[in-house]
């Protein structure tokens, strides 16, 4: 049997050319138009000596370029490498050596850091620049993807590859050392995508997603752009996730499905204009990425008039792991049930099993888990210990299965003795009526081993003193629990897709690592 992701788009084409795949800007292409793109990219990958099996990195923004280049890689068999946008030189030459890339693919507008690996790189022989609408085109000695696609034919056969083949190397956030590269075949790929669009989120063919999560992230390239090509929906491109620019684009599409981290909503509830803007047309909100706080997600239920489903997922996983199906079958604050096929186990340090109710460790098996890490044995078979993915991620289980998450395993903050697990803190800061944003993180303490230090966004126009939030919090929690301190600051320091980095915090390089971005919204 052969499988080849880049059958969504082409089942897609096959039922409904003239119907728009993608918008930017009011700007349409057709499943046909897109369909014929990724096709002529696909030959001119085979014109450049692009071989099945052959790892081509993407570092493209949300345009419809990143789709046509995805679609095209995968068409000729090649494997997609896809790169944040905002690496720096050195971070991309390691990502392009590590992944054996042999082609670059690299959108104008980060070009500089873009070739500044790609000089430093040992086996990456080409580069292909995807020229901005007013930019200065490609550089003397680079390939211009809109030149090759004109120079190309529609014409091609897609190349007959395996299920258990990779399709995608995705790195990973890289809480230990340098980030890794997950393996994920197209059968991970498919089938979670398909997951996605029948099976969690009931997508029908009038539905249009908005894509604010980046593309070359798993959460955005599985659950928005694979799910709604195969769905057939029109996916509507935000290049850069702004409140003002989102809730325009909502209103102008008529968005009916939102996906995004916890922060994007807490930007768009934020927004003094929202109640300006025409959102009537959403029917669903997606949350995943980090735990969504129980009060923001009634918060934006109430002002947006939408029900808010969380989900949880890893790069390793596809990234579709757990769901909240439906109003019917959810519990709030939890990341809901095991996908279709997938078995998950809440264990101790010796992966036994913890009697329902108990903290462990969340692991995982199933169709999504990946083949692998790219060129590295041990940290898989570490991963993959007794043929279990090991997520990291410390959870309970209830007695009807539901999964709530505690917090990642190196977030867990060990004060005298005590565990105290930063997302229970979080969720009591987040009920104070002052404050937009939160991260709870642990200190040094020379006699305590760490203490609890909060660190604090105030809603605009509100004030409150350290003295406020911790008298608030010791009075809802145990005594080893609550703050000792208090930093307020602006914004919190996050991800490109939004999650917030604790390790910038707390410089203890403990939690989770990113390549780092200006805060969403800003």
């Amino acid at each position: 049997m052969t499988l080849n992701l880049a059958v969504l788009l082409e089942e897609s084409a096959k039922e409904k050319p003239e119907k728009p795949a993608l918008i930017l800007d009011g700007h349409e292409l057709t499943y046909a138009e897109m369909s014929d793109a990724a096709k002529k990219f696909a030959n001119a990958l085979a014109g450049l000596g692009v071989e099945p099996g052959d790892k081509i990195a993407l570092m493209v923004p949300n345009v419809p370029r990143f789709a046509i280049a995805y679609y095209g890689i995968l068409n000729t068999g090649a494997v997609v490498v896809p790169l944040n946008v905002l690496l720096k030189g050195p971070e991309v030459a390691y990502h392009l050596n590590d992944s054996d890339a042999v082609v670059l693919v690299a959108w104008e507008g980060f070009l500089e850091e873009a070739r500044k690996g790609f000089e430093e790189a040992e086996g990456c022989e080409k580069l292909i620049v995807v020229e901005e609408p007013d930019g200065e085109g490609a550089p003397e000695g680079t390939h211009g993807f809109d030149e090759l696609l004109a120079e190309n034919s529609a014409e091609h056969e897609m190349a007959r590859t395996m299920p258990e083949d990779t399709a995608v190397v995705i790195y990973t956030s890289g809480t230990t050392g340098r980030p890794k590269g997950a393996e994920l075949t197209h059968f991970n790929m498919f089938y979670n995508a398909v997951c996605n669009a029948d099976k969690l989120l009931g997508l029908g063919e009038d539905d249009v997603e908005i894509a604010v999560l980046p593309l070359f992230h798993i959460f955005g390239q599985t659950c928005v752009l694979n799910a709604g090509i195969y769905a057939g929906n029109t996916v509507v491109l935000v290049p850069r996730f702004e409140p003002e620019t989102t809730l325009k684009a909502i209103e102008e599409a008529g968005v009916t499905i939102f996906t995004g981290v916890p922060t994007m909503y807490q930007y768009l509830l934020r927004h003094p204009d929202l109640d300006e803007y025409d959102t009537s047309s959403l029917r669903l909100g997606v949350s995943g990425g980090a735990a969504i706080p129980v009060e923001i997600l009634k918060a934006v239920e109430e002002r947006l008039g939408i029900v808010v489903l969380e989900g949880y997922g890893l790069s390793e996983t596809s990234p579709t792991t757990c769901f909240n199906r439906s109003t019917g079958q959810r519990k709030v604050g939890s990341i809901g049930l095991p996908i279709w096929g997938t078995w998950a186990r809440v264990v101790d340090e010796e992966d036994e099993e913890v009697p329902r109710g108990e903290r462990g460790e969340l692991i995982v098996r199933g169709h999504n888990v990946m083949k692998s890490y790219y060129k590295n044995p041990e940290a898989t078979a570490e991963a993959m210990r007794g043929g279990w993915f090991h997520t990291g991620d410390m959870a309970t289980m209830d007695e009807d299965g539901f999964i709530f998450i505690v917090d990642r395993v190196k977030d867990m903050i060990v004060r005298g003795g005590y565990n105290v697990y930063p997302r229970e803190i979080e969720e009591v800061i987040y009920e104070h009526p002052a404050v937009a944003e939160v991260a709870v993180i642990g200190t040094p303490h020379e006699e305590l081993g760490e203490e609890v230090r909060a660190v604090v966004v105030l809603k605009e126009g509100e004030s409150a003193t350290e003295e406020d939030i911790v008298a608030f919090v010791k009075e809802r929690v145990a005594a080893y629990k609550y703050p000792r301190s208090v930093t307020f600051m602006d914004d919190l320091p996050k991800t490109a897709t939004g999650k917030i980095l604790k390790r910038e915090l707390t410089g203890s390089g403990k939690a989770e690592s990113d390549t780092t971005a200006p805060a969403l919204g800003t």
